[in-house]
């Protein structure tokens, strides 16, 4: 088998290639960290406005407590007129109740007024 010497200028070629590709592959390096630092940056950027709005629903949420606290009063204030209108149904059934007991009364009475007339008519 016979080898064959390389010539000189292949070798130079050679590196003057791989020099070139070196130099290639440290400007897509170069490349891609300003892509990559731009990214970050606009990830920084996300996560302040995510962080603003977290704090406009933090916001939101204490104003929602408050409209709760505000419908729990109401509706204490409902059960104390609910209360105060069982107690006026209470009254109006006991009126109502003694209004029918007077009504008895006061029938009563005239069905007896009426038999003690026609009686005296009958004996004189």
């Amino acid at each position: 088998m016979v080898v064959m010497p390389r010539e000189r200028w292949t070798d130079e070629k050679l590196d003057k290639a791989f020099g070139q590709i070196d130099g290639d592959l440290r400007e897509l390096r170069v490349e891609m960290r300003k892509g990559f630092e731009q990214i970050d940056r606009r990830f920084d950027e996300m996560d302040k406005r995510f962080e603003q709005v977290d704090k406009r629903f933090e916001q939101v949420d204490k104003r929602f407590e408050q409209v709760d606290q505000r419908f729990e009063q109401v509706d204490k204030r409902f059960e104390r007129i609910d209360d105060r209108f069982e107690a006026m149904d209470a009254r109006f059934h006991a009126m109502q109740q003694n209004m029918m007991a007077g009504l008895i009364a006061v029938f009563t009475a005239v069905i007896t007024l009426a038999a003690a007339i026609i009686a005296a008519a009958a004996l004189g």
